[in-house]
C-alpha cells in the first residue's frame, strides 16, 4: 500500500530554525511486534506522544537494513528499512501519520561508511587489488617486508587500528568499526549514490536529514599517507592541534563541496528539505557546516559538554550565537543523545570526572544523588528551551530518566566495548529502551522484555506514573514546549547585567525572561510574573539549581 505524500508547501521553509526536535532511537522507542527490538510500528503507534509532547519534528536515528555491528550506523542498504524494524510501507505509514499529527520528519543519513555487508563492499572483496570496485572504499598495500603493518598510524574512533586487512593482504579503512567501511568520496559513484538517497527519501515525504560524521567524508589520500604520531582520535581534540582543514580525514574544506552540491538538491523540494550537520568541530569551523548554501545547521556539541556553571556557560551561548550569526545559520542546543551520558547524571558528575571509569564503576564512583540529578536535568532544559533556535531532545529526557550505568557486561551490544578490550564501556546505558507502563516484563515498550535489560526503578519515570501528575517532569516538559510556541520570537538575547554571581538571566527580544541559578545558594528572584520553573519557588527566593522563565 502506498500512502500519499501530504503537500506541506504552505509551511514555513524556515520552520526548522527554532524548532524542537525529537530524536527517536527506533530499537528502543516501543516495539510492536514483541521481538524484543523497537521498531516502525511502534513509532507510529506512540507518535501521539510526541505531538501531545509539543515537539515540532522527530528525527529518526537509522532504521536501515543492518547487522547491527554500531547500533545500526553500519548500514546495509541507505535506501530501504531493517526487516526486523518494519517495511518501506510502513515507513510511509509512520511519515503519514506524523505529518497528520502536525509533525516533521527527518531521517539520520550515515554517509562516511556502509556495512561490511552492503553489495559495494561484497563486489569489493571479490574482485581484488586494483579493482575498480574497490576504489569506492579506501584499500590500500600494507607497510612493512611483507605489508603485514598498517598502512598508516590511524586510529579508530572506536580503538584500535582504524584499518583492517583482509585476505588478498590488502587493507581497509574504517574510522569506527571493523564492519563499517569508509567510503571513498573522490569517486564519482559514491557521490551520486546518495544523490539517489537524498531523493528517494525526500520522495517519501521526509522533511530533513541528520548527517552522521559530517566531518569525515573528504579525506588527504595521496600518497604516503600521513602519520599522525600522538595526535588523538577524538576529532575535537585532534583539530585544536592542527591547522584548520588539514588533517588527513577530520574537517577537511573539500568537504564542503559535497554539502553545496547536496543544498542544491535539498532546496529543489517545496519546502526545501532541511539539514543538520553532526560535526565534532571547534565552534568556528561548525558555522561552514550550517551555511545556507551547504546543510543550513549544525549540532552544538560544546553546549552539551559544557559543565555546570554560569560563567562557562554564558561564553558557549554568546559564543554559540555569535558563531552561527556570522553565517546567518540558527543556534542548536542539545543536552543529551544516543553517544552521550544523558544529561540527568552527567551534570551531577564533578568537574574533571572521566565518565568511563564511572561507567566501569557501574556508576558508584562517585556516586550520583538521582533526586539532584534530576533537579539540575530539569532546571538546565528550562534554560535550554529559551534559548534562541532549535532545541534537539532525545528520547526519555523528557522523563527524567537517568544514564544505566550499572549494565552487567554480557548485555552490551556497543562494539566500543569489545573493540577496546573492555577498556571502554560505551553506550548502551543511554540506549536502554524507554518505559512506557508501570508493569509489564518491558514497561510498555513491548509485549516482552526489551533487547536491553531495564532497571526496576524505570517504573516510577514511565509516562503512565508521570502523565497528568502535577510536578512530574513530563509534565514541566509538556508545559515548556506549549509556553515556548507562544513566546518565542526573534533569534536574539540580551544579558543581564546586575545578575549576582552564579546566575544567568537573560531577556528575550519580546520581553520575557530566563533566570537560572547556577551557584550553590539561593539568590533574590528578580521582580516579575512566575511563568514556569523548574522547582517550586517560594518567598521571592530562587534556589539552586533551578531555572524560572518571568513575564
Amino acid at each position: 500500500m502506498n500512502h500519499p505524500v501530504p503537500d506541506l508547501s504552505s509551511k514555513d521553509p524556515d520552520w526548522w530554525r527554532q524548532a524542537v526536535v525529537y530524536q527517536v532511537y527506533p530499537r528502543s522507542f516501543a516495539d510492536a511486534d514483541g521481538d524484543g527490538l523497537g521498531d516502525l510500528g511502534g513509532i507510529t503507534q506512540r507518535l501521539a506522544h510526541l505531538a501531545a509532547l509539543g515537539v515540532d519534528a522527530l528525527w529518526l536515528s537509522p532504521f536501515y537494513p543492518s547487522e547491527l555491528a554500531d547500533g545500526g550506523y553500519d548500514v546495509v542498504d541507505h535506501r530501504d528499512v531493517d526487516p526486523r524494524l518494519g517495511t518501506l510501507d510502513d515507513f510511509g505509514a509512520m511519515v503519514a501519520e506524523a505529518h497528520r499529527l502536525g509533525l516533521k520528519v527527518l531521517v539520520d543519513l550515515v554517509p562516511n561508511h556502509t556495512s561490511h555487508r552492503h553489495r559495494w563492499f561484497q563486489e569489493a572483496l571479490a574482485a581484488g587489488p586494483d579493482s575498480p570496485a574497490r576504489d569506492r572504499y579506501v584499500f590500500r598495500d600494507g607497510r612493512g617486508a611483507h605489508g603485514e603493518l598498517p598502512p598508516s598510524d590511524w586510529q579508530s574512533v572506536f580503538g584500535g587500528s582504524a584499518w583492517q586487512r583482509v585476505p588478498d593482504g590488502q587493507w581497509y579503512l574504517h574510522l569506527f568499526a571493523p564492519e563499517q567501511p569508509d567510503l571513498n568520496w573522490s569517486h564519482e559513484e559514491v557521490r551520486e549514490d546518495f544523490r539517489t538517497t537524498l531523493r528517494f527519501w525526500s520522495d517519501r515525504g521526509v522533511d530533513g536529514f541528520r548527517v552522521d560524521v559530517a566531518h569525515a567524508l573528504a579525506k588527504d589520500l595521496s600518497e604516503p599517507l600521513r602519520d599522525l604520531g600522538d595526535l588523538p582520535r577524538v576529532a575535537e581534540e585532534a583539530l585544536l592541534r592542527t591547522e584548520p582543514g588539514s588533517h588527513p580525514y577530520w574537517d577537511r574544506d573539500e568537504v564542503h563541496e559535497i554539502y553545496r552540491d547536496w543544498r542544491t538538491i535539498l532546496d529543489a523540494y517545496r519546502p526545501p528539505r532541511a539539514a543538520v550537520a553532526e560535526a565534532w568541530v571547534p565552534d568556528a569551523r561548525r558555522a561552514l557546516y550550517a551555511r545556507p548554501d551547504e546543510l543550513g545547521q549544525a549540532f552544538n556539541f560544546e553546549y552539551l559538554q559544557a559543565p555546570w556553571d554560569a560563567d562557562e556557560l554564558r561564553r558557549v551561548i554568546a559564543s554559540s550565537l555569535r558563531t552561527a550569526g556570522t553565517v546567518g545559520a540558527s543556534a542548536t542546543w542539545v543536552l543529551s543523545n544516543h553517544d552521550v551520558v544523558r544529561h540527568a547524571s552527567r551534570l551531577m558528575l564533578p568537574p574533571g570526572t572521566d565518565e568511563n571509569a564511572w561507567l566501569l564503576s557501574g556508576g558508584h564512583a562517585p556516586a550520583v544523588d538521582g533526586a539532584a540529578g534530576l533537579r539540575r536535568a530539569r532546571a538546565a532544559t528550562l534554560l535550554m528551551l529559551a534559548l534562541p533556535g532549535s532545541a534537539y531532545l532525545y528520547q526519555g529526557e523528557e522523563l527524567g530518566l537517568p544514564e544505566v550505568a550499572d549494565l552487567p557486561a554480557e548485555v552490551l551490544h556497543d562494539p566500543i566495548w569489545e573493540q577496546t578490550g573492555h577498556v571502554r564501556k560505551g553506550r548502551d546505558g543511554c540506549r536502554v529502551p524507554l518505559p512506557w507502563t508501570t508493569t509489564g516484563p518491558s514497561y510498555g515498550f513491548g509485549p516482552g522484555r526489551a533487547w536491553l535489560p531495564q532497571p526496576p526503578g524505570f517504573a516510577a519515570y514511565s509516562v503512565e506514573a508521570q502523565d497528568g501528575a502535577e510536578g512530574s517532569t513530563l509534565e514541566l516538559y509538556r508545559r515548556a514546549l506549549r509556553l515556548r510556541r507562544k513566546l518565542l520570537d526573534g533569534e536574539s538575547l540580551t544579558w543581564a547585567q546586575d545578575a549576582p554571581d552564579g546566575v544567568l538571566h537573560f531577556t528575550r527580544c519580546d520581553g520575557w525572561r530566563c533566570v537560572t541559578n547556577l551557584s550553590a545558594t539561593a539568590v533574590r528572584l528578580p521582580p516579575g510574573e512566575v511563568l514556569l520553573s523548574s522547582a517550586p519557588v517560594e518567598d521571592g527566593r530562587l534556589d539552586p539549581d533551578t531555572t524560572v522563565w518571568l513575564a
